[in-house]
This record gives C-alpha cells, sequence and structure tokens, in this order.
C-alpha cells in the first residue's frame, strides 16, 4: 500500500452518518460489493452530487511480483496497457477519454499496479468497454514493447539517475531489504533490455487477469445498471490461475548497514536511516504515524526545533512511514548544513529518538499529529475518483475497504504510551539502515596548454 493514509480523506460532500471526536465527523457513503463469475471484485458507489464517474482498477501486480533479471515489469506494463488492444488503437485509450471530457493515468508501485478514468457519467460504457478491451486482448507486440521499454528507460533516467538523491532512494532500499522489495519499481536498464516479447506476454496472463483486479465505480451512476454493464463487458473475460506467491517475509536484521553515496548532482550531504516496520495490516501502524508526525512533521516537529533551529546543523529534516503489503520503512532524512560534519547530526538524531523512547509525547504533539490526519481525510477526499481509488485500494490489500471509515477513529486512539512502546520496538540502532550522501567533486582540470 502506497501512502493510502496520507492520501485518505472523507469530503465534507459525501452523504451519509459518522462517528465524531472532538468535533470531527467521519463521513461514511453507501457502496455496493459483488465479485463476478470470473473472480472480478466490483465495487459501485453511487455519489449524485455531480454528473460524473470515476473508474479505478487495481492489478494486484507490482515490482515485488518480479523475479530476479526481469524488474521493471510491472511498471513497464502501466506503459504497454496504452499501445492499444484488439479493438483499440494505439494511444486511443487516452485520446477517447480526453475528448470527452475527462482524464485518465496510470501509477506503478511495489505492490500494485492502478489504472483510472474520470469523465462524464453519460460516457461510462466508453470506459467500460476500454478497460476490459486492453484487460482481454492487450497488443504485445516486439514494437510495441521496444517503444515502451525506451519509453520507461528515459523516464528513469529523467527521474532517478539524473536526478539529485536519486542514487540515494536505490541504494536505501537495496540497503535495508532482502525480499522483492529491494529493487525500485523502476527496474534496471540491464533487466530492461533484457525483456522478451514471451516474457512480457507472460507476465500478462499470469497478473493482468480479472481474478487478480478490484474495480471500484463511484459517481452519478444507478448502481443496479452499472453492475449489469459491467458484466456485459468484463464477465466474459477468462479468468487465470493464481499467481504465485511472494514471500515478502524478512531476516531479523541483527547489525546496522552503512553505505556512502557520491552524487555529482547533490549540493548538500544527506542523511537517510531506514528502520523496518510491520506490514499496513499491523495496529502498530498508526502509532508510527503519529510518532513520524511529532518527529519530522513540520516547523513545530522535534527534529527540526533541535537540528535546525537549535543546533543548526542541518538545513531540513523529514520523516516518512511506508504502508506496505510486506514490511515497510520508518524513514528519516536530513540534509546537513554546509561545514557540519554527518557525526554531529547522527548524534542529534539519536539523542532525539532516544528522547521519545523515555519521555512521553506531550499532549500538544498528539493533538497535532491527529489534526494533521484529519486535515488529510477532509482535504482530499471530496471526489468520486479518490473514493474510487481508496475503494479498490483497501479492497485489494486488505479485503476490508470499511477501514476507510474508521481511520480517525484509530488515529484518535493512539496514546503517547503507544508512541513510546513503537519507538523502543522498532527504532533500534542495531536494525537500521544508513546512507550517507555527499556531493562528488568534478574532476578538476590540469589546464591544458598556455596560450599563443
Amino acid at each position: 500500500m502506497r501512502a493510502l493514509v496520507s492520501r485518505i480523506a472523507l469530503g465534507l460532500l459525501i452523504s451519509g452518518t459518522g462517528v465524531a471526536h472532538s468535533g470531527i465527523t467521519t463521513p461514511k457513503f453507501a457502496y455496493t460489493d459483488h465479485t463476478l463469475a470470473n473472480g472480478l471484485r466490483v465495487l459501485v458507489a453511487e455519489d449524485h452530487y455531480a454528473p460524473v464517474v470515476s473508474v479505478a482498477i487495481v492489478y494486484n501486480v507490482g515490482s515485488r511480483d518480479e523475479r530476479k533479471g526481469r524488474t521493471g515489469f510491472a511498471h513497464l506494463f502501466e506503459h504497454m496497457m496504452f499501445k492499444g488492444s484488439a479493438n483499440v488503437a494505439d494511444g486511443e485509450h487516452s485520446r477517447l477519454i480526453q475528448n470527452n471530457g475527462g482524464r485518465m493515468n496510470a501509477t506503478t508501485d511495489q505492490d500494485r499496479t492502478l489504472y483510472y478514468d474520470t469523465l462524464p457519467a453519460n460516457q461510462l460504457d466508453l470506459v467500460l468497454f476500454l478497460e476490459a478491451d486492453r484487460m482481454r486482448s492487450l497488443d504485445i507486440s516486439r514494437e510495441n514493447l521496444d517503444n515502451q521499454r525506451n519509453a520507461v528507460q528515459e523516464e528513469r533516467r529523467l527521474r532517478l539517475d539524473n536526478q539529485p538523491y536519486g542514487r540515494t532512494f536505490e541504494a536505501l532500499q537495496s540497503l535495508a531489504y532482502e525480499n522483492s522489495y529491494k529493487h525500485l519499481p523502476i527496474g534496471s536498464m540491464e533487466d530492461l533490455n533484457a525483456a522478451s516479447v514471451e516474457d512480457v506476454a507472460q507476465f500478462f496472463k499470469t497478473y493482468y487477469a480479472p481474478n487478480n483486479a478490484v474495480m471500484a465505480i463511484v459517481g452519478d451512476v444507478d448502481t443496479k445498471a452499472c453492475l449489469a454493464r459491467v458484466r456485459e463487458y468484463f464477465e466474459n473475460i477468462p479468468s487465470q490461475a493464481r499467481p504465485p506467491s511472494v514471500d515478502m517475509s524478512e531476516p531479523p536484521q541483527a547489525a546496522e548497514r552503512r553505505q556512502t553515496v557520491e552524487d555529482p548532482l547533490a549540493r548538500l550531504t544527506r542523511l537517510d536511516v531506514a528502520y523496518k516496520i510491520p506490514d499496513a495490516r499491523s495496529p502498530d501502524l498508526e502509532p508510527l504515524q503519529v510518532l513520524s508526525l511529532a518527529l519530522g512533521g513540520g516547523r513545530s516537529s522535534r527534529l527540526y526545533q533541535s537540528l535546525v533551529r537549535d543546533r543548526q546543523v542541518a538545513a531540513q529534516t523529514g520523516t516518512a512511514v511506508g504502508e506496505t503489503r510486506g514490511p515497510g520503512l520508518f524513514q528519516v532524512f536530513i540534509a546537513v548544513t554546509p561545514g557540519k560534519p554527518v557525526s554531529d547530526v547522527e548524534e542529534a538524531l539519536s539523542a532525539q529518538l532516544e528522547a521519545v523512547k523515555t519521555g512521553e509525547l506531550a499532549a500538544w504533539e498528539l493533538d497535532k499529529a491527529r489534526n494533521a490526519v484529519r486535515r488529510g481525510f477532509i482535504g482530499s477526499m471530496g471526489s468520486s475518483f479518490d473514493r474510487a481509488v481508496l475503494l479498490a485500494e483497501y479492497t485489494a490489500f486488505l479485503g476490508k475497504p470499511d477501514k476507510i471509515f474508521t481511520q480517525l477513529d484509530e488515529i484518535a486512539a493512539v496514546t503517547a504510551a503507544d508512541v513510546q512502546r513503537v519507538a523502543r520496538q522498532y527504532l533500534r540502532g542495531e536494525s537500521r539502515t544508513v546512507v550517507v550522501t555527499v556531493p562528488k567533486a568534478a574532476p578538476k582540470s590540469d589546464g591544458g596548454e598556455g596560450g599563443a
């Protein structure tokens, strides 16, 4: 799961009842949940506030499902799925959606691939036809593969290889993990070059099947009529054998792992520290989110106040909680003040972590964390698109879409003792992974021969 809580919000315009705490109400919306004969799970939520409809399809495939030597396939498929199918020409999916006043896109991460469309409600048949046609009959050819292989490789150059600290993200992931999270979804140039048409065809057959997908439809639709149209377009797509399971377990980490990365694009030394945490289904996730906000959430956070304002050893600080289907990472990143040694930053960070472990958070820190989550809920879930994505993702990963409605209650129940406990349990020195990124100086010129 990719930072679901940070993107979850239940809009003020959603109808229904909710649970109130501290003056904030968690609204609920009605939906139906059906599974077609071929295994496709379909959720439909009527929302007649605006004459639009959003369709989100989550395929249970991400970079964790890739085998060694064939990394980058899930992300490659995000591109391949727009190259046409039996009844849709290359690029026509995008053009048809946009020409009818809609928008569409796709994203890939470690755990899933998401495709989504939003358009006027009277064009529901169009999006169902387009999504069903590519699920049934994607055009997998040498020409399409070569075209999109090049596009993905160029994306890697743009977003990773030629970005400051791009190497840092890759190094941290590889160093921290021993399982299938060890590589980023973008994959490697070598593996992308090695991909064959046969490899791609098998990947499609294995993972892009209706029984490996969840579809959520939210908007100005009639549920009964909508489900009838879904069955018409999708139910005759054959299911496939269940994809192979992936062992995402991690052996206990008994000693710190450390690496230094030289980055010619970096301007400041950067310290990245990561600790393994449980997957997104763990009840410890909410206390870890509160801990993250207390340590790194804005200018009032402990790291900013101590390292940036007081000691002035850092120019920037931040934290993040990875919400994944396998073991996640609690990450701390710190941009080091020019001229300050990294050892001073590490010492200051250790002192702040120890302070959390030995002393409880103040009441205002807990309130701040809760309010930050509430603000996220209220600010980013007012559209049919957001609700469709959340329904599809929660169903695919947790099998419990109703967890959308309990997030605020679970955050509100977190105590200072809970935060102290998870800090002690997971933020241990022997189990941390450290990457120090240092700017790489350009080679000096010898000046060449003298002038005339």
